[in-house]
């Protein structure tokens, strides 16, 4: 008896002493993170994201300063702390890298596989205009909270694809975005994973993106980062500015409704 409560209390001290050191990890990352704000690369992004907005180009030889992002044309500040919503104009619910594609092929003549191109970026010979793009209009939200709509049918509909692609098993691991973001205190490596299933944990995280990656040099978009999510499953290759990609966004960025957006921001 006297042998096995010494096993227990060791057994508790090695609990607690692995949750302190987590817990210790968890604020020194926190305090990397907060020390790289303060200069953050994003803002890289963020100028040439305004300049590509503004400037002339395509067949038309338009700027998309006449783009509607849902709060009329060319109104750029607090727009994406409002989307994605439902666009009259196309009848369908947008998120804003879908949208600003939309406005490239209205407005400036692109094709859709021309705007599109390069939609992530893999350095200075694979620049992509539209993460730049998306560092600009994201970067004239901060601070606004976010407040996006789900009155019309389309908007109500595309929560709900988003939903149950939320909780979806499947792939090769049977994995769900739930299976790492559907409870409290999951971390890999040293990442933690937020719970977004709780209004709490999407705040956070939906509200940090996009964000510059410090270990691939690069600004990522939050299309980037559900791709991502998608390859780390083994799902099949999430389509960008997929129905799909827009219904989980859809689902994660209303569920972040009151919070402050605070992106671009920046990760390890």
């Amino acid at each position: 008896m006297i042998g096995l409560r010494a096993e227990l209390a060791l057994i508790a001290v090695a609990i607690a002493s692995a949750a302190m050191a987590q817990g210790s990890t968890t604020d020194e990352i926190a305090k990397y993170r907060a020390a790289l704000q303060d200069g953050n690369p994003a803002e890289l992004w963020e100028i040439r994201g305004e300049a590509l907005w503004k400037e002339p180009r395509g067949p038309k030889h338009a700027s998309l300063e006449g783009c509607d992002l849902g709060l009329g044309p060319g109104v750029v500040k607090g727009a994406y702390a409002g989307l994605p919503r439902y666009f009259a104009d196309t009848d369908r619910v947008l998120d804003l890298e879908s949208r600003l594609v939309g406005c490239m092929v209205k407005l400036q003549g692109f094709t859709e596989a021309e705007a599109q191109k390069n939609p992530f970026g893999n350095g200075n010979a694979a620049r992509s205009d539209l993460e730049a793009l998306t560092a600009y209009v994201t970067s004239e939200s901060r601070g606004v909270k976010m407040n996006v709509p789900m009155r019309h049918p389309k908007e109500i509909e595309a929560y709900r694809v988003g939903e149950k692609i939320f909780y979806y098993r499947g792939g090769t691991h049977d994995f769900a975005c739930a299976t790492c973001h559907g409870d409290e205190g999951k971390r890999i490596r040293l990442q933690d994973l937020p719970n977004l299933v709780t209004t709490e944990g999407a705040q956070k995280a939906y509200t940090t993106w996009p964000a510059y990656r410090v270990s691939q040099g690069e600004l990522r978009s939050f299309e980037w980062r559900l791709y991502d999510c998608f390859r780390q499953q083994r799902f099949p290759e999430l389509v960008y500015g997929s129905e799909a990609a827009i219904a989980l966004t859809m689902f994660l960025a209303h569920n972040a409704n009151g919070a402050p957006f605070a992106a671009p921001a920046i990760k390890r």
